[in-house]
């Protein structure tokens, strides 16, 4: 398959100009790695062509779409009413996850005791069950499409976040929650299942009693759960070949390599 994939790749763009052998894609920090990875691959079937990928959030991968900074955008969300001038190709799916330190003897929290937390009615551990400490919340920073769809679950607004922290992509929160025996995040699935594998201390909390993890994401169980798109205002031959091959069986293992579930599978 793979080998079949590069053959229709190679004969599709051999007809570029070298003007047109670059793609440029911008957005969500949760899509970029698995974005990268794909990327090495597809220049690897297609001598000569070059593909960047930088972060900013899903809100630059939408303006930047629009406005042609980008090639492609990256958004980690399902697109609004007031984008329906773009089109999204999902590429795979992700869930987010609450986060606690992995010292943290709390085993689960219930989506009203979340609420509380974020919104400052709990500030100390022990009034869930925990040791006495003080809580940290850590929240995400405006135009972060894990924050909208953190918000849009519990029905809260950012304005009511009583967060001590405030972050940017996953990385960042994952650092901050690990760093801080205190501390409470969320992040996407994915992020997080791979930092604990490979002995981050933090823990992922389930949701209404169903574990977050990649298999509850893959049955359809996990409460929070979003498609990783990639979004285009207008396609040119190159892109849409990209497209293609990112939505192909070709690089499956590659998102599941990042602890996503492929749109292929």
């Amino acid at each position: 398959m793979k080998l079949t994939l590069s053959f229709i790749c190679l004969m599709c763009l051999s007809g570029l100009t070298q003007a047109d052998n670059r793609l440029n894609l911008t957005g969500s920090s949760t899509v970029a790695p698995v974005v990268m990875e794909i990327a090495k691959r597809f220049e690897s079937v297609n001598p000569g062509v070059r593909v960047d990928v930088q972060t900013g959030g899903s809100t630059r991968g939408v303006v930047d779409s629009r406005t042609g900074m980008a090639d492609i955008g990256m958004v980690s969300r399902a697109l609004k009413t007031n984008e329906s001038d773009l089109t999204a190709h999902t590429i795979a799916r992700d869930g987010v996850s609450i986060i606690v330190h992995g010292s943290n003897d709390i085993m689960e929290l219930s989506e009203a005791e979340i609420i509380a937390i974020y919104i400052g009615k709990i500030t100390n551990w022990s009034e869930v069950g925990g040791e006495d400490r003080r809580i940290t919340v850590v929240n995400k920073a405006d135009g972060r499409a894990t924050l909208e769809l953190f918000l849009a679950h519990f029905s809260l607004k950012n304005s009511q976040i009583k967060a001590q922290a405030v972050i940017g992509d996953n990385q960042q929160g994952i650092k901050t929650v690990s760093g801080n025996p205190g501390a409470i995040g969320y992040v996407s699935i994915g992020a997080a299942e791979y930092e604990q594998s490979v002995g981050t201390s933090i823990k992922l909390l389930p949701m209404n009693g169903v574990a977050a993890n990649m298999q509850t994401l893959a049955n359809g169980e996990f409460p929070i759960s979003r498609p990783l798109n990639l979004v285009t205002k207008s396609l040119t031959p190159l892109s849409q070949q990209f497209i293609e091959f990112a939505q192909s069986p070709a690089v499956a293992d590659l998102i599941k390599a990042q602890y996503f579930v492929p749109a292929s599978r």
